[in-house]
Order: structure tokens, then C-alpha cells, then sequence
């Protein structure tokens, strides 16, 4: 009713204008001026609308003010942010490109609603929290979230709404799309992947604490064990470094030099190598034993010849020494990079599935003629081969490289590099038939040819967030 007040009233003083100049001895001329001005404001306004668009309206299941209805995580018992927690709210431009995924990861104090405050600031940047880690220590908590941003919204930007909600020491990194799953469903993939294949602790250990370098050291390495001070059957946490007896023997020590672990990670660790352990100890009658895959692949060879691909381990070092002897010093000399007489010493680090995941070539009568070995090098992922001089150019190096580079996908590898040299023709012509893209850097005359990887298609990505 007031609003019509207001309409009424409004044409009636425009009514009572118009008659009044109307009548006036330049009335038409006016009102003649008047009705031109008013075109030139609408062709103004128009020409001006359309160099500058509006944003469109909210999608159903969107307020007013852009955020999304159920975005943003709250602590249980934490109170819901209010008005004046919610920063500015970036609108989206029309053809947005896709958000992108970001780990998170900050400490704040732990008093109630801090939480509510961090997932509000957030909120206000349009970020969807997607999951959620809370790591309590003592009078601070270090809150680790998975989150989905606007790919125009930077890390700088989200590193200042964190700070603004009282964040510190925030550490941003890209996450992708394999880190959509809840913690406690990661963690029961990555306990059976552990129990079915010895080979995937360490994969499993790096994806459970994010970027970090794990190295197996000997027990006879006096740097992680110095004398008189043995790694207790606990392991043993010293903020960026993480150590852990192994199974098999010696120290798994695990380093994230930007980012200090937390006792809840450090449990985590520990119970998946505890697991380890304990199925080494299950008697093979009971169904486990040695955890090595045995499964074969029979591969037809272009000359007609099968042969049997399978997974090799320390079971097989009385076999990869028979083929070092077979094998030329040539061929010797282009796989180790070294004297020839220390290639033997080699072979018990590289079918250790502690270091890696090696593949054998057998004949039909159970000889072996080629290895094909994957190994953990930090963050990267090194492949080498050894074939048999008289089982060379038979496609046998081809077969196993492709199997190697599509294992390193699969542990989720960024990139796989060879060390060789130019002379090396059949490593350099099997690295280009991954169909890869491939850098080669010379140096002292070893090529180091590297191809990068591309990622495995993940699950399908959840449209809400929480």
C-alpha cells in the first residue's frame, strides 16, 4: 500500500508539472526538450549496459549475496559464523573456468567458533571446503582442509582469508582429484593395498602424508641409527622428520622439510608399517607369507617366441645373478654405470620391494632374460632395464617399459626418468615409444631422458560440497 501511495503521489506531481508548462507561453517547446533528453538518457544507459553486463541472478539454491547454500564446514558444537564473520563475496563471471582443487593446511587457536571464523572467511572468496582434518595440539589446533576455489582466486589470496580468520603458518599446495574420499576411507584403500602387495608401503606412506621423501636405510647405516641409540619399536618423531623400524630390517625414514608432522599423522604412520609387519610374520600356510603378486602375463613375441612377464623379488637373486653372467660386459656396463664386477652387489637393493617394484622376463623353461626394475627416488621415479644380449631387439625392453611407466601412473607419479647414455639406442628408441612427452638433459656424457606422465582417470568428482 505504500509503495502504491508513492505511485500515485508521483504521477500526480508529474501531472501537475506537465499541465503547468503545458500552459506556460513556452509550454510545447519544453516539453519537446524534455522528451529528447529522456531518449538520450535511455540510449546512453543502454550503450552503457551493454559494454559493462550484469552478473546473472543466483542459481536456485543460492542467497542473494552469491554464497551457496550449505557451503562452508563448521566444527559440531562451534556456533554458525554471523553476518559480520562473512568477508566480501566475489561474483562469478559469466563462462567461469573450472575451480581447482587446493590442500590446505593452517594452525589456529583452539577456542570455540575459531573454526566457524576460518570456514566463514573462506566462504566469502566463494571456496567450498570439501573435507576436513583437525589435528589438536594442546592450546593450537592444525586444521587441514581439501578445498575447491575459483581458478581466479590465487594462493595469496587464500593464504590472506585464512590470516584473516587468525590463521598462521599456512601451507597451500594443488590437490587433484584422487583426494576427493573421506580420511577414513583413504586410509583402509591404502591398508589393503599394503597387505596385498609388500611393494606398496612406501607409495602408501607418501600418499597418506602428502609430498614427502621416504628412504629405507640399512640397519648397518650409522645415520639413522647411531650407536647406542636404536630407533625404538614406537619409531620416533622429530618435527619434519618421522622414523619408523622396518619390517625387513633398518629405519624407514620418512622427511616433509616445510611442514612439520602431527602426532595424529605420525599414529597414522605407524599403524600402517605396524600392519606391515605384522602379515610378514603370518605363516604362509595361513594364506600370506611373502606378499609379492605372482601373477603371470604370457606375451607372444613378433618372431613367435612366448614369454612370461611376472613381479620379481629377493626370491629371485640366485636367477638375476645367473643373467648378469650371461649378459656382455657392454650390456653390463650401459645398465649400472659402473665397474662390471659390482654389478651383483646391486641386485639386493634393486629386488627389495622396499625400493621399488621389478619385473621378470622368463622363457617358456623358467629362464630368466630381462628385468625391469621401478624405483622410489624421493619424489621421482627412476626405470632402468637389462636384457639379455642374445633376447635384445625383440620387443622384450618395450613390453616391460610400458608396464613399468603404466605402475607409475597408477602410484599416481608425476613424471619417470632413465639414466643412460646416447649409445644406448634401444633404451633411447623404447623411452619414444611411450608416446610420452620427453626432455633429455646430457650430462658427462649420461643422458637422463624423463617423460612426463599422464594422470589416471580418477572417480567421479562429488557435485555438493559440505
Amino acid at each position: 500500500m505504500v509503495e502504491l501511495a508513492a505511485l500515485f503521489t508521483a504521477v500526480a506531481v508529474a501531472d501537475s508539472a506537465a499541465k503547468t508548462v503545458a500552459h506556460g507561453p513556452d509550454g510545447p517547446v519544453l516539453l519537446a526538450l524534455s522528451a529528447a533528453a529522456l531518449l538520450g538518457a535511455a540510449g546512453l544507459h543502454l550503450w552503457w549496459a551493454r559494454r559493462h553486463p550484469h552478473h546473472p541472478p543466483p542459481e536456485p539454491g543460492e542467497r542473494a549475496d552469491g554464497a551457496e547454500r550449505g557451503k562452508g564446514v563448521k566444527k559440531i558444537g562451534s556456533p554458525e559464523p554471523g553476518p559480520a564473520a562473512a568477508g566480501p563475496t566475489a561474483p562469478v563471471s559469466p563462462g567461469a573456468e573450472a575451480p581447482v582443487l587446493w590442500r590446505l593446511r593452517t594452525t589456529v587457536r583452539e577456542k570455540p567458533g575459531s573454526l566457524a571464523a576460518l570456514c566463514a572467511s573462506l566462504a566469502g572468496h566463494r571456496v567450498d571446503v570439501i573435507s576436513l582434518q583437525t589435528h589438536p595440539l594442546g592450546e593450537v589446533t592444525v586444521d587441514e582442509f581439501l578445498l575447491r576455489a575459483p581458478r581466479e582466486l590465487g594462493p595469496e589470496e587464500l593464504r590472506r582469508a585464512a590470516a584473516a580468520a587468525g590463521g598462521r603458518d599456512t601451507w597451500l599446495e594443488r590437490a587433484d582429484a584422487h583426494e576427493l574420499v573421506d580420511i577414513a576411507t583413504h586410509v583402509l584403500g591404502l591398508a589393503a593395498r599394503t597387505a596385498l602387495d609388500t611393494a606398496e608401503l612406501p607409495l602408501a606412506l607418501r600418499q597418506l602424508l602428502g609430498r614427502c621423501t621416504i628412504r629405507s636405510v640399512p640397519a648397518r647405516s650409522g645415520a639413522a641409527r647411531p650407536p647406542g641409540e636404536p630407533v625404538p619399536a614406537g619409531g620416533v618423531l622429530e618435527e619434519t622428520v618421522m622414523k619408523l623400524p622396518d619390517p625387513h630390517g633398518g629405519t624407514i625414514v620418512v622427511e616433509r622439510p616445510c611442514l612439520p608432522f602431527t602426532p595424529t599423522e605420525f599414529a597414522r604412520a605407524r599403524a600402517l608399517v605396524e600392519l606391515d609387519a605384522r602379515l610378514d610374520t603370518v605363516p604362509a600356510t595361513e594364506g600370506a607369507g611373502t606378499r609379492t603378486p605372482r601373477r603371470r602375463e604370457r606375451l607372444t613375441l613378433p618372431e613367435g617366441n612366448e614369454i612370461t612377464v611376472r613381479r620379481a623379488d629377493s626370491r629371485d637373486l640366485e636367477a638375476a645373478r645367473a643373467l648378469h653372467r650371461r649378459c656382455s660386459e657392454r650390456t653390463l656396463s650401459s645398465r649400472y654405470h659402473g665397474p662390471v664386477r659390482d654389478a651383483d652387489r646391486y641386485l639386493d637393493h634393486l629386488l627389495s620391494p622396499r625400493f621399488g617394484r621389478t619385473l621378470a622376463a622368463e622363457t617358456a623353461s623358467g629362464k630368466l632374460v630381462a628385468l625391469g626394475h621401478l624405483l622410489w627416488d624421493g619424489d621421482e621415479t627412476e626405470v632402468a632395464l637389462l636384457v639379455e644380449d642374445v633376447w635384445q631387439r625383440r620387443g622384450i625392453g618395450t613390453e616391460l617399459l610400458h608396464r613399468l611407466v603404466a605402475m607409475a601412473a597408477e602410484a599416481r607419479g608425476e613424471s619417470v626418468y632413465a639414466v643412460t647414455k646416447a649409445a644406448n639406442t634401444g633404451m633411447v628408441s623404447a623411452m619414444r615409444g611411450l608416446g610420452l612427452p620427453l626432455d633429455y638433459q646430457v650430462e658427462e656424457g649420461t643422458l637422463v631422458i624423463t617423460a612426463r606422465l599422464a594422470p589416471v582417470p580418477a572417480a567421479a568428482e562429488p557435485t555438493s560440497g559440505h
